[in-house]
Parts: C-alpha cells; structure tokens; sequence
C-alpha cells in the first residue's frame, strides 16, 4: 500500500475536501490494485455510514429524433436509432411510475427528450402527481431550462430535479456547457434539489476530464453524485472506443465518492452492478419505459432493470435498501 493513497483516503474519512490534486493522485491508481481496493472500502465506507442503499424508478416518457444530438445518446438523430417523435400513452407512464412506487421505489422519475414540449410534459407529471401517493418524490430529467420554468416544475409537483454537465459536453453534444450550469442554479433557486453525476465514462474520456468534471459535480452540493458509464449506441460514433469494465468504473465511482465530501450522502452509479455496490454505490435506478442508453420502445422488456433486480444487487453486496421515501431527496 502506497503511504500517499492511503494518506489521501484517510483525509476523506476523516471528512476533510480533497484537492484537485489529490483527486488525480486517486484517479491514475490502477482499478485492480490493492490501493484501489482501499479505495473502494473507503468509498463503501463513506458510504454506509451516510445512509442505506436506495433504488429509484424512472420512466421515459417519450423519444425522438433528438437535433441536440448526444452522441452518447439513443435517442441523437445524428444516431439513427429513432426516427419519430412519440410520447407514450398516459395510462402506459401512469401505470409504470405506480408499479415502480408499488415495488418499492424510493423515488420516481419523469424523463423526457431536449425537444419534447414542455407544456405536455407539465401535463404528463400534473396526472402522474395525482395517481402518486402523497408521500412519493417525483424527480424531473429533463432538457435545460430557466427560472421560471423550475418555478413550474415545482409546481408540477417535482421535489428535485436529475442533471449533470457530462463528459465531452459541448464536443459531443450539442448543448453549452454554460447553459448546463445555468440549469442547476435555476433549480436551486427555486428550491428544488439536485442529483447528479460524473457521466457518461468511456475510454475516450482523459484524466483531466475526469477530475474536472468531478470538481465540478462537488460543486453544485448535489444530494447525490457518483459516476456512471457509456453504453454503446448503435450508429453513434463513440462505438469506436468500447466500453470502460466495471472493474474500472467501481475504481471511478469510489474516487468520486471520496471526492464529494461528507455533505453528499448519495453515490450512484448505472447501469447497476454488484462491484459498484461493493465499490460505495448506494443508489440504483430501475428503467421502463424510453430509455437513452436502449433502442426499443419499452426498456423494461430489454436493457432497463425493475426494482427487484436491483434489490437482489445490493443484498448480494450485502447493501440494506430503504423502504419509503427517498432520504436523498426528502422534503424540508
């Protein structure tokens, strides 16, 4: 065991902010290392001790030939997977978020395309809202918007909000980084709570990406962060890198949780899988539904996991998952 890493790891246990610098020391250990491996029963370590494990439900409520073109995403038209518009039935995305409630969803997510129209959303989560128990958390993941739009999701009924300056923003998508940001201080303003994360991870990605974009998810003092990877996309351009192992990934996502502080109690990672709940990951999402990392119309019948898959992760990692509403997200 190298003395600087684990030095470094003690720092973060004892609940002190890692420099930049220090993020880099923990970002180039090799993930099959025995200081990777500290790495990651700190990371468990942080993580355990802010909480238990949750599992999140989202429903993509529609898909399109999406002109922001993420070339990470499904749903890119530069991508080619989906060529119309289409918003899912109202009873289907009712039907699905009260299964995922009734499952054990600790919250549930309303996804949409950049270009789906924001008024029809709006009415999408005022109906889902009513059908909700009272006590359930909707969470919005939706494109960039402004103040007064975060004041209509509030309204809407949406306690927090799913968003992330993700890696090779600007390059590979065609959306600023800038308004990306703006998005995040638009929410906090009016109140509603932020997740996110360090994604999309691929092999293309440099260290210095990664630390940045680490720094950065620090600092918008989110209720969660972790670290998430690139899934292939059929047509997309990015296929050419392959994918990073989860070995790998269970290395970032703990590097991340170190990284974050003791004032972020969520650590997540996706898609999920048992070395990310070894590694620290404490928050799942199970998927129906549109799904930006799938090429079919209901995700819950290829790629997307349901609540019970994910919960026999993290009791294979021997991770107890919360029953209720989400501690993350709960309301002041």
């Amino acid at each position: 065991m190298k003395t600087q890493i684990k030095q470094i790891c003690d720092k973060a246990l004892g609940g002190s902010l890692l420099s930049t610098n220090e993020i880099r020391e923990l970002f180039v250990v090799p993930s099959i290392s025995e200081e990777s491996y500290h790495i990651q029963w700190a990371s468990r370590f942080i993580s355990k001790k802010a909480g238990i494990a949750e599992i999140h439900g989202q429903v993509g409520v529609n898909t399109a030939a999406c002109p922001c073109n993420c070339r990470f995403c499904s749903f890119a038209a530069a991508n080619g997977n989906f060529k119309k518009n289409q918003v899912l039935d109202l009873e289907y995305i009712i039907q699905q978020c009260l299964q995922l409630q009734e499952q054990g969803a600790n919250a549930i997510y309303l996804m949409a395309t950049a270009n789906m129209n924001f008024a029809e959303f709006l009415n999408i989560a005022g109906e889902v809202r009513l059908k909700l128990e009272p006590e359930s958390i909707m969470i919005a993941n939706v494109r960039d918007f402004d103040y007064y739009e975060a004041l209509a999701l509030k309204d809407a009924g949406f306690t927090g909000i799913y968003h992330a300056l993700r890696l090779g923003e600007g390059k590979v998508t065609r959306i600023s980084p800038g308004k990306r940001l703006e998005t995040i201080q638009a929410a906090k303003k009016v109140g509603l709570k932020v997740g996110t994360c360090v994604e999309p991870v691929g092999p293309e990605h440099s260290l210095d990406e990664l630390v940045e974009k680490t720094i950065v998810a620090r600092e918008i003092e989110p209720v969660f962060s972790g670290a998430a990877r690139r899934i292939s996309i059929p047509g997309s351009n990015l296929e050419q890198y392959g994918m990073v192992s989860e070995a790998s990934m269970a290395h970032i996502l703990a590097v991340v949780r170190l990284a974050m502080g003791p004032g972020v109690s969520g650590n997540c990672t996706h898609e999920p899988n048992n070395l990310g709940a070894i590694a620290g990951a404490n928050l799942f999402w199970a998927e129906a539904g549109f799904n930006p990392r799938d090429t079919v119309e209901k995700t819950e019948v290829n790629r997307g996991f349901d609540i019970k898959k994910c919960q026999d992760i993290f009791k294979e990692a021997e991770y107890p998952v919360l029953q209720g509403s989400s501690v993350f997200f709960a309301r002041d």
